[in-house]
């Protein structure tokens, strides 16, 4: 298990839900309900758009970022999402998935 969750193998199934069109290749993780819960008024703006498969946070350190921090990023990449935003975290979760680095 640690080795498939290291490595994120246990995202793969999302890559289903991105086909779908109910997930993005980038945007915020998906919410986990007892983390809504915790929002704040601004934090909330992380539920107005699709969730992504990889995101600022995840590149930027992933678990070894704390919870208020996450969605600080998430809403930051919210305010300043776009084509060029995206393919550079696309290009810095390869070696983020790779190294399994800051993985849970």
């Amino acid at each position: 298990g640690r080795f498939i969750r290291r490595f994120s193998i246990d995202e793969l199934p999302q890559l289903w839900c991105v086909l779908k069109g109910d997930m993005s290749i980038v945007g915020p993780r998906p919410p986990v309900p007892r983390e809504v819960a915790l929002y704040t008024q601004e934090d909330r703006r992380r539920l107005e758009v699709k969730p992504g498969l990889t995101g600022i946070w995840q590149v930027s350190g992933r678990s070894e970022i704390g919870f208020k921090q996450q969605v600080e990023l998430d809403v930051l990449y919210i305010e300043s999402h776009g084509f060029w935003l995206d393919l550079k975290l696309i290009l810095k979760t390869i070696p983020a998935v790779l190294t399994g680095k800051g993985a849970y």
